[in-house]
């Protein structure tokens, strides 16, 4: 039986030197892409921006998914509004006190508003607005770096999101974010996200062109959940 797995490639781990192949590569393999934006306050690294999506768009018309992980989200919100990115997944920890105002604000542009839990947040920070979300994001690794050890008890987040949904008809997307591959594809794949974002461990690394690391991604997905990749 062959199951549909939506994959979100994290772009801030891609060969930057074969960017545009890559790219073109994943435009026929993955529903959307996952653009990391790191300010270097509310993490110690600095990443991608809003112009690397601007460019990237040049290359496709696939969903683009902002995380941010930064201090002031009111600032970045409005920048990615301006270049119309379909989704904005906002810091669950620096949105307390704005966050009816940022979701809606993303709304009534058009687009698609999220956020994302760190290892520390609980679910039931998000509680008084989760009925307005899109998608919600959870980070099975501490943010910032790629390369972080996995956190399996942050599956229990997305077992916990999905009774929600469905106990009170919510239409957000359950996103897991962090150490997706060959280790631990069998316990995440049992957890259930809906959307899974990869990076330099399950995609990126495995071979020296994006053809090949595919076919290894697939062929290690296939091999730890006995399901077909499809």
């Amino acid at each position: 039986m062959s199951e549909h797995i939506h994959i979100s490639p994290s772009l801030m781990t891609m060969d930057l030197d074969q960017f545009k192949e890559q790219i073109t590569f994943l435009n026929d393999h993955v529903d959307s892409f996952h653009i990391d934006i790191m300010d270097g306050h509310f993490v110690p690294n600095l990443s991608l921006s809003p112009w690397f999506i601007e460019q990237t768009r040049k290359l496709t018309h696939k969903e683009m998914s902002a995380h941010l992980m930064v201090t002031d989200p009111t600032f970045w919100v409005q920048q990615l509004i301006d270049i119309k990115c379909e989704v904005i997944c906002m810091p669950a920890e620096n949105i307390n006190g704005i966050a009816f105002r940022l979701i809606d604000q993303i709304h009534a542009a058009g687009l698609k508003a999220g956020v994302v839990l760190n290892p520390e947040t609980p679910v039931r920070d998000i509680l008084p607005y989760i009925d307005m979300l899109d998608k919600v994001t959870i980070m099975t690794v501490d943010p910032g770096f790629a390369g972080q050890r996995f956190l399996v008890r942050m599956l229990d987040k997305i077992t916990e999101l999905r009774a929600l949904r469905e106990e009170h008809g919510y239409h957000y997307l359950i996103e897991m974010d962090g150490s997706t591959n060959k280790a631990h594809w069998k316990v995440i794949h049992d957890s259930n996200p809906d959307i899974y974002v990869i990076g330099r461990s399950g995609l990126f690394n495995l071979a020296n062109n994006i053809h090949s690391s595919w076919e290894m991604m697939v062929a290690e997905f296939e091999s730890a959940t006995g399901q077909k990749f499809a």
